[in-house]
């Protein structure tokens, strides 16, 4: 990569800017999977129950939420560099607060961790859009797909590597390891980010915040936060009725006022391009197989299977190691032969990916459902960050921070909403055979064959929607 030039006219190296920034941010991203993996040890040093520990993702995902479509704002009223550094340091200060967590104070020990875990949270979601706009606008167009491949990195490993990263740590330490692991990376990125690896590359437009618009997206915590109920026993569905109807509402007007306001938080008119349309769909689709992947596989060679946790964490290895080869390969490919061709080979490798599994579920056999994995992820690789690129190709670069925004947002919705509903069907589908008298296993069988069907289906909407796209050759 050549040199380029940034906003004070001074030169640097675009190869360190993206490295340093794709280091920090694979980092932080690990954070938001790796603690599946230590939650009993966490109960068992907190004496807290599953529901209480769970929070520790639930809030972090809800946190990211709201601080994602604050990104652009940011981008616009502060150097890139500051923003980067900022969000770093409360990330540390909030591991920090992790690390010093008083575990003899039980579950007010655990709340005092959750402070922490938030602090983690705001600075994930607003730095995540971010480095993908940042990323979109240092690139020239006929080069992002390549350059956006390696980003996928970020993405992809890091949700499939959160748990391995995570498994390794405590097989050898206690849970505090894995945060002062985290720790000592990110304080390693700032010191790179202050000696000059990372500029200020984006030009300033100044505006006010409209801090109602900021409330408003208090509506997107009560959206998520019903979605995450969605299969859990002794929910209060009356109470979470109401959340979801106020939410909701928050929700409409939100969108309502980003349309009148002149300068809006969130430039909700990119959602009136077409291409772009198209590549929230299909980033959200391939994220939903992505992340139920990495979450109901695991469950399957456990409860299946009967291999341990550790067993469980290495088997995404393949998978994540594959998606990780293959992302800077398929943004050249974007780039050399065009988006469409690129995406509609990627649906079709999720869908045999997953029609491997459905076939596979009752030969019992680790290395088959491995490949299955492998293929689907793989085939990830070939659609999230190319209809990331595609959406911003669609979009003039004013616009980009506002188009990753929401594009990032959006998919953290719906990939949430994906992995609530098939654990909803596993769940229910096993308990309604159970009270047929079946037994446990079959049961449970029939749960991953319907969940698996429900993927198939979901990605062959992904296959017809990839067929849509104009401008079959690179924008």
């Amino acid at each position: 990569m050549k040199n380029s030039v940034d906003q004070n006219g001074k030169a640097y190296s675009r190869f360190w800017f993206i490295f340093t920034l794709l280091i920090g941010t694979f980092t932080m991203s690990i954070s938001q999977s790796s603690l599946s993996t230590a939650y009993p040890t966490l109960m068992r040093s907190f004496g807290i129950s599953a529901d209480t520990v769970q929070w520790l993702t639930t809030g972090f995902m809800l946190v990211m939420c709201v601080s994602m479509p604050i990104s652009p704002w940011l981008l616009n009223n502060l150097s890139f560099k500051r923003m980067f550094v900022l969000a770093l340091a409360l990330f540390d200060i909030g591991t920090l607060m992790i690390v010093f967590t008083p575990i003899q104070l039980g579950e007010n020990g655990f709340w005092f961790m959750m402070i922490g875990r938030v602090m983690e949270a705001f600075a994930v979601g607003v730095l995540f859009p971010s480095y993908q706009s940042v990323l979109l606008e240092i690139t020239p167009k006929d080069e992002r797909g390549t350059t956006m491949g390696i980003a996928g990195l970020v993405m992809g490993s890091a949700l499939a590597c959160g748990p391995i990263v995570s498994g390794i740590i405590l097989r050898f330490f206690n849970w505090k390891a894995l945060f002062i692991f985290f720790m000592i990376v990110i304080t390693i990125i700032i010191i790179f980010a202050q000696i000059g690896l990372i500029r200020d590359v984006m030009a300033r437009h100044e505006t006010h915040l409209d801090w109602l618009s900021v409330f408003l997206l208090l509506g997107l915590v009560g959206l998520m936060e019903v979605i995450d109920q969605i299969g859990k026993k002794n929910v209060n569905w009356l109470l979470n009725g109401v959340i979801l109807i106020v939410s909701l509402i928050m929700l409409a007007v939100f969108i309502g006022r980003q349309f009148k306001l002149t300068t809006p938080l969130l430039e909700l008119r990119v959602l009136f391009t077409f291409n772009y349309d198209l590549a929230i769909l299909l980033t959200s689709i391939s994220y939903i197989a992505l992340i139920v992947t990495t979450i109901i596989f695991p469950l399957y060679y456990q409860g299946i299977l009967h291999v341990s946790p550790f067993v469980s964490g290495m088997a995404l290895v393949p998978g994540a190691v594959f998606l990780s080869i293959l992302n800077p390969l398929t943004g050249k490919l974007a780039d050399k032969i065009g988006f469409k061709p690129t995406m509609l080979l990627g649906m079709a490798m999720i869908i045999l990916g997953w029609v491997i599994g459905t076939f596979s579920l009752t030969k019992l056999n680790l290395a088959i459902m491995i490949f299955a994995a492998m293929i689907i992820e793989g085939g990830n690789a070939f659609v999230m960050m190319p209809a990331v690129t595609l959406g911003a190709n669609a979009l003039p670069n004013h616009l980009v921070p506002h188009g990753t925004a929401v594009i990032t947002t959006i998919r953290q919705v719906l990939g949430s909403t994906g992995v609530a509903v098939s654990t909803v069907i596993l769940t229910s589908v096993s308990q309604a055979a159970l009270s047929e008298g079946v037994s446990l296993q079959l049961a449970s069988l029939r749960g991953y064959h319907l969940v698996f069907s429900a993927m198939i289906g979901i990605e062959i909407i992904g296959l017809l929607l990839a067929f849509l796209i104009q401008n079959n050759q690179k924008q």
